[in-house]
């Protein structure tokens, strides 16, 4: 039975507007209007509270690929988290807290089965896409199922400062392993080292990457966490010990490159027996739900620490985005929708 709910006629929502050619600008976007949607049996309407501002979108605004069909005049993908304002599924009722993929909308209609419901105690809701959310859970699978990190290795980690990559970096030194590193700035490298707990931090715009390396990991590096690609990776692949592991999560760094840049140093994986695998988070959802209730647990005990870039007001995606892709957030970004 639905609850008798006060909603206003139409929303704003987001759609996709065109194409970029490298880094996307505003106008890749369109702020509009649509109806609020009317909800059928089984299925619950979930007023938006935060969008989930991740690298993956701009993959998908190329076309094609696994992130799912994104054309222009579509509305613009992303998770986000909100609260139920009206139910027809027996599981939910208006104000349970949910996360989901949601799109750049104010409200959205959603089936429940599969919903996500957020414990009560998780407070701000946005934790739920970030360190207790989809980001940390990329990273706990990465680490655990592609890499199958050991107690005593020692993780290279690119992005450090990234939602993805500051996640990487807790869950290494919980399981037991040294941690290193790599952002972009002087402030984003105390922030890993000073307030995750990083083992050191190397900052890559200080040049010589690969020398910093040398000096950061004279023992060699058993697993790294690819979130960039490209340069870092091939100075990377250059201090990895034999049989090392590489999970690659992102290729940031090649999203708005016309051509991407090849990788140079592939010998090595020959050379030493490298192991070297792209994932995504979507394609295991199964262990998702496991990473989630560890994640809960540890942010309970105190054990994770998160920062966000939070962006005020729906119709700020688009900006908050470019801010993403451009390395101007710390921690996860976000766009704070309402509440």
């Amino acid at each position: 039975m639905m609850d008798e709910v006060t909603l206003p006629d139409n929303q704003r929502v987001i759609l996709f507007n065109k194409r970029p050619d490298g880094m996307p600008t505003e106008d890749c976007f369109l702020l509009s209007e649509a109806p609020v949607p009317e909800i059928a049996d089984g299925e619950v309407l979930v007023k938006t509270h935060f969008l989930s501002i991740d690298p993956y979108m701009r993959n998908a605004m190329r076309g094609g690929g696994n992130y799912g069909p994104l054309n222009p005049g579509d509305v613009m993908i992303g998770r986000g988290a909100g609260v139920v304002v009206a139910s027809r599924h027996a599981d939910f009722k208006p104000g349970d807290a949910v996360q989901s993929e949601f799109g750049w909308r104010e409200y959205v209609a959603l089936k429940g089965d599969g919903l996500r419901k957020l414990p009560p105690d998780l407070e701000p809701l946005s934790l739920s896409l970030g360190v207790v959310g989809q980001s940390a859970a990329t990273a706990w699978v990465g680490l655990r199922d592609v890499a199958k990190v050991q107690r005593g290795e020692t993780i290279v980690v690119s992005a450090a400062a990234g939602a993805v990559g500051s996640a990487v970096g807790q869950i290494g030194r919980i399981l037991g392993c040294r941690v290193v590193g790599i952002a972009g700035g002087l402030e984003k490298c105390r922030h890993a080292v000073e307030d995750l707990g990083f083992d050191t931090c190397l900052d890559y715009k200080a040049g010589d990457l690969s020398g910093q390396l040398g000096k950061a990991v004279p023992e060699g590096i058993d697993v790294y966490f690819d979130n960039v690609g490209g340069e870092t990776l091939d100075a990377v692949l250059e201090h990895v010990n034999e049989e090392a592991r590489v999970a690659i999560c992102g290729q940031i760094s090649q999203y708005n490159l016309a051509r991407p840049r090849p990788l140079e140093n592939i010998g090595v994986l020959l050379a030493k027996g490298v192991m070297m695998q792209g994932f995504r988070i979507g394609s295991r959802l199964d262990r998702r739900d496991q990473a989630l209730e560890e994640l809960l647990g540890w942010w309970r005990d105190g054990r994770l620490e998160y920062r966000e870039t939070v962006s005020e007001g729906f119709e700020t995606a688009p900006a908050a985005l470019l801010n993403m892709l451009s390395g101007g957030n710390r921690g996860k970004q976000v766009v704070r929708v309402t509440g």
